[in-house]
């Protein structure tokens, strides 16, 4: 009686096609991955944008911008809270790195931003209301232009 069973180079070539099709799929998980943590930033500094918008309405000038994330304790102090809970930038170094802001040094000007894909992107603005964008390529939102 002769055994049935599966040979060595037959485990080894499904090893191997499993291997590929791994190989295929996680490159493009990861793409897929980024461009919803891009979709996410994109709407997330536009919430940004418009709480900074109401809160200088409100207050006539903008939240201090440093610490990093102190602005946003600011629009979750107002009443009503202008956004419902703190916003996290999905490419920051942690899971809780908030979104970064900087305002112009005459307080006129603001640029909210996500450090972007590669993690390092940055962004400044002047009191023209002129972007200077940095390192990397952030997403960002302003009442300035570039």
């Amino acid at each position: 009686m002769k055994k049935r069973g599966f040979t060595i180079i037959e485990l080894l070539i499904v090893m191997a096609v499993i291997a590929i099709l791994v190989g295929i799929a996680v490159p493009s998980f990861r793409a897929i991955q980024n461009e919803a943590w891009k979709s996410r930033a994109t709407g997330d500094v536009k919430v940004i944008k418009i709480a900074l918008e109401t809160y200088y309405m409100k207050h006539s000038s903008f939240p201090a911008s440093s610490p990093v994330g102190n602005y946003q304790s600011a629009f979750l102090a107002e009443s009503p809270p202008l956004i419902e809970s703190n916003l996290y930038d999905p490419f920051g170094a942690t899971a809780t790195t908030m979104y970064a802001y900087s305002i112009s040094s005459g307080g006129k000007y603001y640029v909210a931003y996500s450090v972007g894909v590669g993690g390092n992107g940055s962004a400044s603005i002047s009191d023209q209301g002129v972007i200077t964008i940095g390192a990397g390529t952030p997403i960002y939102a302003s009442n300035g232009h570039i």
